[in-house]
């Protein structure tokens, strides 16, 4: 579905449904994506044009940011948020453990994650030219190396920070390409199996892109222009 944009209509909800407030390349609302097809929850999506975004859609969130969920007249946006609301309120497939410990640590590790997606753009915005930042982005990636001891952060099974994390380890395709460093394995043995592990799963399969594509909207985004919509109207 093509992006909506400034001072277009906001489509009419349907009572009952959930509706997503999405931006297709945006990684943060990719995973509530994700927690939405793990829970096999039905809803339908509303792109958003972040650039020239609509009035309405300030009026749901004054940060204008996604993602937003709307249900039954109930707002609620910032991905961990909506991610927790939806766990809680849908209890099928549930995603947070339930060992207090272990949810504590997994919280410990998603408020974390932002010393690593920080150095992740700046490599991206180096193209890998600074050996420095890339040397940042590992040894802040070495902490996930090291806490993950089973196939999923979640142990056996999927949880919710094997969905948080996610969305940055699918675009390290598109960094290998641009900066010509992919992910060491020699280093980072566990997480290069997680991550064949996570291109398995049909949850991510369905909300995964190529690396065709997050380079075509990267490549947008660099020009002042995104271009919310690539690869709608192409085999990309």
């Amino acid at each position: 579905m093509k992006s909506w944009v400034l001072g277009s209509t906001l489509p009419p909800l349907e009572k009952g449904k959930l509706r997503l407030y999405s931006m297709r390349f945006c990684p943060y609302a990719q995973r509530t994506r994700l927690v939405l097809e793990h829970k096999n929850i039905p809803y339908e999506t509303v792109n958003v044009n972040l650039k020239e975004k609509p009035d309405w859609f300030l009026e749901k969130n004054p940060l204008g940011l996604v993602p937003i969920v709307e249900h039954d007249d109930k707002i609620v946006y910032e991905s961990a948020v909506c991610d927790d609301y939806l766990d809680e309120l849908f209890k099928t497939n549930p995603l947070t453990p339930a060992d207090v410990y272990r949810k504590a640590r997994e919280r410990i590790l998603a408020d974390g994650f932002h010393k690593v997606t920080t150095p992740f753009y700046k490599v991206l915005r180096s193209k890998g030219q600074d050996k420095e930042l890339l040397e940042e982005f590992y040894k802040a990636l070495d902490r996930y190396e090291k806490d993950l001891t089973e196939p999923f952060f979640g142990g056996n099974n999927l949880s919710m920070l094997d969905y948080h994390l996610w969305p940055w380890f699918e675009r390290l395709g598109i960094m290998a390409k641009i900066t010509g460093q992919a992910l060491p394995k020699d280093r980072f043995p566990c997480l290069s199996a997680w991550m064949d592990r996570m291109k398995q799963e049909p949850t991510v399969r369905k909300t995964m892109f190529s690396n065709e594509m997050h380079g075509a909207f990267l490549s947008s985004f660099a020009t002042g222009t995104p271009d919310y919509d690539v690869g709608l109207d192409a085999n990309l």
